[in-house]
């Protein structure tokens, strides 16, 4: 069972897409509003009788699981292959990145809003400004606004590893652009997931029709563990609406691979879902979702 948010007869909808089908959840209308529920009560909401009617999967389309005041935040350097990859793109001082893996204080850094997230089957996009840019696959942990894990998604953490490896404060521009981040395609319930540590992930990117690169792990590589991650994110600081925190990746194309419009990039977690993306060049390109506006008639990716 996955919670989504999905559009049906052109409204906007919470609910809950299990086995081919989607009903609509019960009580609040947005994600946010169910993230400033205890974990109790959202599990309550999940397993009640039907709000609604089902309808068939393939006539909805679904939505990035973010939404209102909800912010996707993320971690860095959790795991070894990260800390391998990071060293290796720094020119100036990889030594930062040695420090922080062992450090009590994680790398944690805010990624995007609810607004420029995109969802499956949407576009993401690279720097312009940037001659290398990847995909990171990475677990995000679903979090209400209790610092409850209230389920688990897939998080394609977009990254400017040029300008990172330039100096390591250039970090926020490394990272956040309109289309650096999507999520989806819904969220695992967490009392669905026996074992967060014990997930497989997989990302592929293609080309023209052929895989150009691809690889696998697993959460079990973490190097950090997620109670530490989430207490250190709210520790100073309040999210009303609940969070989606992305848990960091080891899966990194060397150097000097980089993503190139027109590229999809396909990742798969297991338990939780596969997330798509269509890559495209710069701001122009994703001027459907500029406007700030997330609507039903907004342009989908794929074709």
């Amino acid at each position: 069972m996955l919670i989504v948010r999905y559009v049906h007869d052109t409204e906007v909808r919470l609910g809950l897409l299990d086995a081919g089908t989607v009903r609509p959840l019960g009580g609040p209308a947005t994600l946010g509003e169910l993230l400033q529920l205890p974990l109790a009560d959202v599990r309550a909401l999940c397993e009640q009788e039907p709000a609604g009617p089902a309808v068939p999967s393939a006539e909805v389309r679904l939505l990035p699981p973010v939404d209102g005041r909800t912010e996707v935040w993320a971690a860095g350097v959790t795991y070894r292959r990260s800390r391998a990859a990071r060293v290796a793109e720094s020119e100036a001082s990889a030594d930062v990145y040695e420090r922080v893996y062992d450090a009590a204080r994680p790398e944690l850094f805010f990624k995007s809003v609810a607004w420029r997230v995109t969802g499956d089957g949407e576009q993401v996009s690279i720097r312009r400004d940037s001659e290398v840019n990847v995909p990171e696959p990475e677990l995000a942990l679903v979090l209400n606004a209790f610092a409850e894990v209230v389920g688990y998604t897939v998080c394609n953490d977009g990254s400017s590893r040029s300008i990172e490896g330039a100096n390591p404060l250039y970090l926020p521009q490394a990272k956040v652009w309109l289309g650096g981040c999507a999520v989806g395609p819904g969220i695992r319930p967490a009392w669905e997931v026996e074992d967060p540590y014990a997930l497989g992930i997989r990302m592929a990117i293609e080309r023209a029709g052929a895989v150009v690169w691809e690889g696998e792990a697993s959460t079990d590589e973490l190097h950090r563990r997620f109670p530490d991650l989430v207490e250190h994110l709210f520790r100073e600081d309040v999210h009303p609406e609940g969070v989606l925190l992305s848990t960091g990746t080891c899966l990194v194309p060397d150097l000097p691979f980089t993503l190139l419009s027109g590229d999809r990039v396909r990742i798969s977690i297991d338990q939780v879902g596969t997330l798509t993306s269509d890559v495209v060049l710069g701001k122009p390109a994703m001027s459907w979702l500029s406007g700030g506006a997330r609507t039903p008639g907004r342009e989908p990716a794929h074709t």
